[in-house]
C-alpha cells in the first residue's frame, strides 16, 4: 500500500465548477449556510450542509440529515453536474490568496499510513465530531471534505507540481472571498508513477488541518476491512481524500487570544506580576509580534509590547516552547487562572485574518478585559511536535487560505 495514489475524483463537470465550490463545511454556522445557498441549488454545501433542506431547528447529528445529504449527492450525479474522471488521476491544486500562492497535490493518502503514525498528527480530537465524520463519510459512501496535509518540500515533487500548473487549468474559480481555486487534471501515467514514488520516498507527511476527518477515514476503513472477507487492501476506502502542500509554502497566522477579567487584580497589580515574567513596555502602536517569544497586550485602552524572559523557555520541549505554551505556562495560567483554555469560557480565540482592531474591539466593548496578540506558530514548529509524538495546544494554528468543498470528492467503490 503507497503513502498516495491518485483515484477517480468526482467533480463538477465542465462549466459547472461555480456553481458548485463552496466554503468548507465547518466555517460557518447554519443561518450562514442558509443564505449561503439561497438562489443555488447545486452549491456543494446541499451535500456538506445538508441541514440546509430540512426545517430550521434540525439537529445536524440526526440521522435525516446524513440522509438528505446522499440525496443531494445522488442527484447532482444523476442531473450531470457531478461527474467520475474516467482514469485514475491525481489533482495539481493551486490557491492564491492575495500575493500568497500555494501549489498542492490532491491525492488519495493511505488510512494504514496514518495508523502507522507515517502521517502524522498534532491534534487531540472530539468524539462527537469525529462520530458525525464517520457517519457522513459511511452515509455518502465518500469523502468529500479533504484533509489538509504538509510533505517536507521536495525537488522531484515541487518540479512536477510546477511542471503541470504551468498550463491552463483544468478548473478555475474565484470564490465570494477572493480566493482564487486552481486545478489541473494529471492523468499522464509517467507523471503520477514519479509522483507515487516521490512521495513514497518521504519518511512522513503531516495533517495541518483535518484531524477528525482523518481519524474518521481510519474508523471507516477499518470497520469496513472486518466486514468484507474478500479484502486485499488495494479497495477505495484504504485511502482518504487529501490535499498535500509543501511545508515551505503554507501561511498561518497568528492565534490571539482574548480573557474576560483579570482574575480579581487590579491594573497595577496585574502588570507588576506580567513585568515577573516578560519585559514590558507601553507601545504607542498596536503590537503585531515580530519574533517569537514576544507578545502584544492590550489593557485598558494602552498596548504593551511583552517578551518573555530567555530563562523561561525550555529548549528541548517542541511543546513548552512554543508561543502559545508559553504565554499559556507564564501568563495566563498563574496570573489570570485559566488552566484548560479547551474548556474555560473565561477565553476565547480570535483569528488572525480579524486584525489587531478585532482585539481592540473587544476589550474596549467592556465584553473583555485583555488581549493578547501572538507571533504565528510556525511549520517547523509544528512538525517537531508532530515528530515528538506531542500535540499541540488548543488553538495554536489558523491556516489560511481554507481549501474549497465540491473540487473533487472520493468515492469509497
Amino acid at each position: 500500500m503507497t503513502l498516495v495514489r491518485a483515484f477517480d475524483g468526482l467533480r463538477p463537470v465542465a462549466g459547472r465548477e461555480e456553481d458548485v465550490v463552496a466554503p468548507p463545511y465547518d466555517v460557518m454556522n447554519e443561518a450562514e449556510a442558509r443564505a449561503l445557498v439561497e438562489g443555488r441549488p447545486w452549491s456543494f454545501l446541499h451535500i456538506s450542509r445538508p441541514e440546509v433542506d430540512l426545517p430550521e431547528g434540525t439537529d445536524p447529528y440526526a440521522p435525516e440529515v446524513y440522509a438528505k445529504g446522499r440525496e443531494n449527492l445522488d442527484h447532482m450525479i444523476a442531473e450531470g453536474v457531478l461527474g467520475r474522471e474516467e482514469t485514475p488521476s491525481y489533482y495539481v491544486y493551486r490557491l492564491t490568496m492575495g500575493e500568497h500562492v500555494q501549489t498542492g497535490l490532491m491525492a488519495a493518502a493511505s488510512t494504514e499510513a496514518y495508523d502507522q503514525d507515517r502521517i502524522k498528527k498534532h491534534e487531540f480530537t472530539r468524539p462527537v465530531k469525529e462520530d458525525d465524520r464517520v457517519r457522513n463519510i459511511d452515509t455518502l459512501n465518500a469523502q468529500t471534505g479533504p484533509v489538509f496535509l504538509v510533505y517536507p518540500s521536495t525537488e522531484t515533487i515541487d518540479a512536477i507540481l510546477q511542471q503541470v500548473s504551468a498550463g491552463q487549468p483544468d478548473m478555475d474559480v474565484t470564490a465570494r472571498d477572493g480566493v482564487r481555486h486552481e486545478l489541473w487534471v494529471l492523468s499522464d501515467t509517467r507523471l503520477v508513477d514519479s509522483l507515487t514514488d516521490a512521495f513514497e520516498a518521504l519518511e512522513a507527511l503531516y495533517v495541518a488541518d483535518g484531524h477528525h476527518r482523518s481519524a474518521a477515514a481510519s474508523r471507516v476503513a477499518g470497520e469496513r476491512k472486518n466486514a468484507n472477507p474478500a479484502h486485499t487492501g488495494d479497495e477505495n476506502y484504504n485511502y482518504f481524500l487529501s490535499v498535500i502542500f509543501p511545508h515551505n509554502q503554507m501561511q498561518i497566522l497568528d492565534y490571539n487570544r482574548v480573557v474576560k477579567d483579570l482574575n480579581g487584580l487590579d491594573k497595577d497589580s496585574f502588570l507588576e506580576k506580567v513585568a515577573g515574567a516578560f519585559a514590558l513596555e507601553p507601545s504607542d502602536q498596536p503590537v503585531k509580534p515580530a519574533a517569537t517569544g514576544e507578545y502584544g497586550m492590550y489593557l485598558d485602552g494602552v498596548w504593551y509590547r511583552l517578551q518573555v524572559n530567555p530563562g523561561r523557555i525550555p529548549q528541548d520541549d517542541p511543546v513548552a516552547r512554543l508561543d502559545v505554551s508559553l504565554l499559556q505556562d507564564n501568563l495566563i495560567e498563574p496570573l489570570l487562572g485559566i488552566a484548560d483554555p479547551r474548556r474555560d469560557n473565561r477565553i476565547d480565540f480570535v483569528g488572525g485574518i480579524r486584525g489587531l482592531s478585532e482585539l481592540e474591539k473587544r476589550v474596549d466593548s467592556g465584553d473583555w478585559a485583555v488581549a493578547f496578540s501572538l507571533y504565528p506558530t510556525t511549520m517547523e514548529a509544528l512538525m517537531a511536535v508532530a515528530d515528538a509524538g506531542e500535540v499541540m495546544p488548543p488553538k495554536s494554528t489558523w491556516f489560511e487560505p481554507k481549501l474549497a468543498d465540491g473540487l473533487v470528492s472520493h468515492i469509497l467503490d
